[in-house]
């Protein structure tokens, strides 16, 4: 079938050894052994539940039950291998005792990861993988000072939790490799102790246990490797494993000096920062990279043929959130020859991943259609592509220095961080700005209002109730995450956490500690206030109490059907009409202002994203009915994008809505986009049409498009016959992520058949 068949033309053709490694990973993804879990749908609306406080792996310590959890798609490096961590009765913290200390959570760790087994399989050259995370094995769970406040927060409309939503800065160990890591944590210990700065050298005690145990961790797989090449007579394969426990050995002892060392250090480094807390990006890799890759080229080392060959490899192990392009500090285009191989090695394997582009005006004209060529042949949303220039001033504008903010890197589903020197608290934590509308029409017939304007001023009143409410959750937090669960492995990629002795998540620790707030159902706000103020306050057609009541009844009683096609008839966000456009940016620019006023008690403020990771598809019970005309059956919009089928006058109507928001006062607001294959024209290069349209909309200010290409009809013949086969390996662009479409929870699939299928720019 011509959409789910994803194996599109590429000028680069895989070999035998990587069609054996992507088979077993469209294996791995088939038999649901990468899938990821949330707790509970609570969970999912307001990143956070009375029950579990993280996502859930697999079984384990503070896992929720079968029944309860829900399956967000196979987006983790992490393999099921069924059961829980098998050495977690014997975890130092269940045997000598638990304490919420730094030194309690790094013998938890270290014991963790010289219990994982170190794992080499045939024709890898880039080895690891882990099976459990730690918070299945050690008890993590806040005061009860700390959930008192959660459920507050929850009860007016927020929530979230503080676990691993930054970006390392991957050149710090690569330049100084594990072991120079151990010696500046050593030297600074030194220093501290002899400052008497006992919080600071304790920090440093288990930090070295941390190194001590990663550097075990990585000698393993070389041992292992070596042991695979004594057993096999398979001249191919020993030489596979000769070449594994030789780069393995060196990165343990040193640190990387080739091209294939870099790649092996990134990815062992990230196994074991993973098994802490899913969700770091990883930064510009086509910048970290290309050095080694030059240097190995100049020396005769390498080809540009192998060199991409060891990324594709790298991408089927995983696919985490990092970035290419962008601009270089002196403002120039920051494009080389890594960027290139990094984007034709997803050309040559393809499949779900998480990478991003950063145009900008400057950006190689070819590398940029090249990008826009991949994603529109591809089909599934990668590369995502991103608005440097955008993103670059997002970050000046929240205080970054010039020197700090041109190191920006796109790193998770909507979200960008500065390299190495932010504790980014993002993506996790939400605003759900239906609650406050509900209390502020509540408040409003009590007290009698008649027009928009006090109306306005009692919605505005409860947002800032409910971002307050946030903000003594958050500041909470704050008080316990150091010891509770520091961020330990992140940490030692971070500039600052090593030389003041404070893990990453401390006071002081970093030179930036924002809070990013994710912002569910804005367009459903907004199309509720606009029909409102319309049908209630200016053309008197209902009374406010008319419509709460309905939305209370789900529009069931005597001729609410009638009012809510009505309301539903109104205009509506997406559509380039000024009028609900211009309540969108009123909307949207409250909630900036209210969450800027508010100071974290790190120094940092908090920040709105137009964004939600996936609450929006099982809000819809949680929350009821709304003015807008929704039932409460159906799901709420996705991020800032219109309300599903709402947006009626084309593709470039929707981005001129978008692009009337100013997206540098924000932390993200892509732009989502299910393209009908008929889009394309047979003659014309998908790539030139997408460059097209994307080029424009990055002018006019857009930040982020997640581009999928297929005929939702066939999603929704994939949704409703889950027994077919051939449906297996068709990948989408979820919301910021990408998984396999029939791994996810079927509510998932529902909601994604449901959006608008664009076959030109006009539908």
């Amino acid at each position: 079938m011509k959409t789910t068949d994803h194996t599109v033309p590429s000028a680069f053709q895989i070999n035998e050894r990587l069609a054996y490694l992507r088979e077993r990973r469209n294996e791995l993804a088939r038999s649901h052994k990468r899938d990821l879990y949330c707790d509970n749908a609570e969970f999912l609306i307001y990143h956070w539940s009375g029950k579990a406080e993280t996502f859930a792996a697999a079984t384990g310590e503070n896992a929720a039950s079968e029944d309860e959890r829900i399956n967000v798609g196979d987006h983790t490096c992490r393999i099921d291998v069924g059961g829980p961590f098998p050495y977690a009765d014997q975890m130092p913290s269940k045997v000598e005792g638990y304490e919420a200390t730094v030194t309690n959570w790094a013998k938890d760790y270290a014991y963790f990861l010289r219990h994982s087994e170190a794992e080499v399989h045939p024709h890898e050259q880039i080895v690891g993988e882990y099976h459990w995370q730690l918070d299945e094995a050690r008890h993590y769970k806040f005061p009860d000072s700390h959930a008192r406040l959660g459920l507050k927060a929850r009860e007016l409309g927020a929530g979230g939790f503080s676990l691993a939503h930054t970006c390392p800065d991957l050149s710090i160990g690569l330049e100084l490799g594990w072991c120079g890591l151990l010696e500046k944590v050593r030297s600074n210990r030194k220093r501290l102790c002899q400052h008497g700065d006992e919080q600071g050298v304790s920090y440093l005690d288990a930090s070295e246990q941390i190194i001590l145990a990663i550097i075990d961790f990585i000698q393993r797989h070389s041992d292992k490797a070596a042991q695979l090449a004594e057993q096999t007579d398979d001249p191919e394969l020993k030489k596979s494993y000769q070449t594994t426990a030789e780069v393995c050995a060196h990165i343990a002892e040193s640190r990387p000096s080739t091209y294939h060392e870099a790649l092996q250090f990134i990815y062992l480094y990230m196994i074991c920062e993973r098994i802490n807390g899913h969700g770091n990006g990883y930064g510009r890799f086509d910048l970290l990279l290309n050095r080694f890759y030059q240097h190995d080229k100049a020396e005769g080392l390498i080809d540009r043929d192998r060199a991409r060959e060891l990324m594709a490899e790298w991408y089927l192990k995983y696919g985490p959130h990092l970035s290419y392009g962008g601009r270089l500090q002196d403002g120039s285009d920051a494009t080389n020859e890594m960027s290139w191989i990094g984007l034709e090695a997803y050309d040559m394997v393809g499949g779900y991943n998480q990478f991003g582009v950063m145009w900008h005006t400057d950006i190689d004209p070819d590398f940029w259609r090249y990008s826009c060529d991949v994603v529109g042949r591809h089909g599934c949303g990668v590369p995502a592509l991103v608005n440097y220039d955008v993103i670059h001033a997002s970050e000046l504008r929240s205080g970054y220095k010039p020197e700090d903010a041109w190191n920006v890197s796109y790193s998770g589903c909507q979200w960008y961080c500065g390299v190495g020197r932010e504790y980014q608290d993002q993506d996790v934590n939400c605003v759900v700005l239906i609650s406050p509308m509900q209390r502020a029409i509540n408040l409003a017939i009590e007290k009698n209002v008649s027009h928009w304007t006090p109306f306005w001023d009692i919605y505005c009143h409860e947002v800032d109730r409910t971002c307050d409410a946030l903000v003594d959750f958050k500041n909470e937090a704050y008080k316990h995450h150091a010891q509770l669960w520091p961020e330990m492995v992140c940490s030692l990629m971070m500039h600052g956490p090593i030389e003041k002795g404070r893990d990453m998540t401390d006071f002081g620790a970093v030179d930036y500690n924002f809070v990013s707030v994710n912002a569910l159902g804005v367009p459903n706000v907004v199309d509720s206030l606009y029909a409102i103020k319309s049908a209630v306050f200016e053309n008197k057609k209902f009374t406010l109490e008319q419509v709460r009541d309905a939305c209370a009844r789900d529009w069931t009683g005597d001729g609410e059907e009638a009012m809510r096609l009505s309301l539903l008839n109104l205009p509506k966000f997406g559509n380039d009409e000024d009028g609900v456009d211009a309540m969108a940016v009123q909307v949207s620019e409250q909630l900036r202002e209210v969450l800027e006023s508010k100071r974290n008690i790190k120094g940092g403020n908090f920040r709105p994203s137009l964004f939600q990771y996936m609450g929006h598809t099982v809000a819809g019970p949680y929350l009821g009915a709304t003015p807008d005309g929704r039932k409460k059956s159906e799901p709420l919009a996705h991020g800032m994008n219109p309300m599903h089928g709402r947006n009626k006058n084309g593709m470039t109507a929707t981005a001129n809505s978008f692009c009337k928001l100013d997206f540098a006062k924000y932390q993200g607001g892509s732009m989502q986009i299910e393209l009908h294959p008929s889009y394309f024209p047979e003659h014309v290069a998908r790539g030139a049409l997408v460059d097209n349209f994307a080029t424009a909309f990055m002018l006019k200010g857009g930040v982020q498009i997640n581009l999928n290409v297929f005929d939702l009809e066939e999603l929704r013949d994939a949704y409703e016959h889950p027994e077919k086969t051939e449906y297996d390996d068709i990948v989408v662009k979820v919301t910021g992520y990408s998984a396999h479409f029939t791994k996810m929870d079927r509510q998932f699939q529902k909601e994604f058949v449901e959006r608008v299928n664009y076959g030109s720019l006009e539908d």
